[in-house]
């Protein structure tokens, strides 16, 4: 694909995100059909935004599939209410547990062991993935195309912290969900067997494009129980099991 064809869909997209509008998938002249096309039009998708980045969403590449995109600095909230694109007065969230780096991870020749990372790691946090797509539900959207949309990623709401050594094991527990007087509960358990599993894999791969996390950067890497659905303008409570609990309420914006 031709550099314009790039430019043509990150604005698509780009444009999408900013005002939290859905719609068809891309034009054919330039829809990704390829991990290596849609990665390119995330990238210029970032390029285009003019934001900061923030943090990176990843998990354990799988046959066909790269799971890695970033979130916007705009997009990471600390505090209740937090503002989301709702669609019908609900939106999706995922539960995760989110690692802020403390130091850069920068690009270099020599590769990164999974002590280095360990080590820049400064705090291991509850947190919820905020999801929503640019594509309308009846779109018809690939796997190359959420990769070229940043995988459904909206944001991401930072909660409690959590203990280092709790959060590197954390693999399986049950998930409570207290919303409008309901309580839900599933089983919960980490895609990818332990959390840091894919942030050491983050750091290779950027370290391989001759890029790199910095310090400030949030880094999930996959959700214990899918996506869920939730109302806007409600309480809404997320026990981890034993080791905390996380309260928010959303906001459409």
């Amino acid at each position: 694909m031709q550099a314009d064809q790039i430019h043509a869909a990150a604005h698509i997209l780009a444009t999408r995100r900013l005002k939290g509008e859905q719609g068809p998938v891309l034009p054919e002249s330039c829809r990704p059909h390829d991990l290596d096309t849609a990665l390119a039009i995330q990238g210029a998708v970032a390029a285009q935004m003019g934001q900061a980045i923030g943090g990176w969403k990843c998990a354990l590449p799988s046959e066909g599939k790269l799971v890695v995109a970033p979130i916007y600095a705009p997009t990471i909230h600390t505090l209740s209410p937090c503002t989301v694109w709702a669609r019908s007065g609900k939106t999706r969230i995922e539960p995760e547990i989110a690692f802020l780096l403390g130091k850069d991870l920068p690009a270099r020749d020599q590769p990164y062991t999974p002590a280095e990372v360990d080590t820049a790691i400064a705090a291991s946090h509850l947190a919820l993935e905020l999801i929503d797509s640019r594509y309308a539900p009846e779109a018809g959207n690939l796997f190359p195309d959420n990769l070229a949309d940043g995988l459904v990623n909206q944001g991401l709401y930072i909660g409690p912290e959590l203990d280092a050594n709790i959060a590197a094991q954390l693999n399986e527990f049950e998930l409570t969900l207290e919303v409008v007087g309901e309580t839900q509960q599933r089983p919960a358990r980490h895609p990818d067997g332990l959390p840091r599993r894919p942030l050491y894999w983050l750091a290779e791969w950027l370290r391989s494009r001759d890029q790199g996390l910095k310090a400030g950067q949030w880094v999930i890497t996959g959700s214990y129980a899918g996506a869920v659905v939730v109302p806007v303008g409600v309480r809404l409570r997320v026990k981890f099991g034993g080791v905390g609990v996380l309260s928010v309420c959303f906001e459409e914006k």
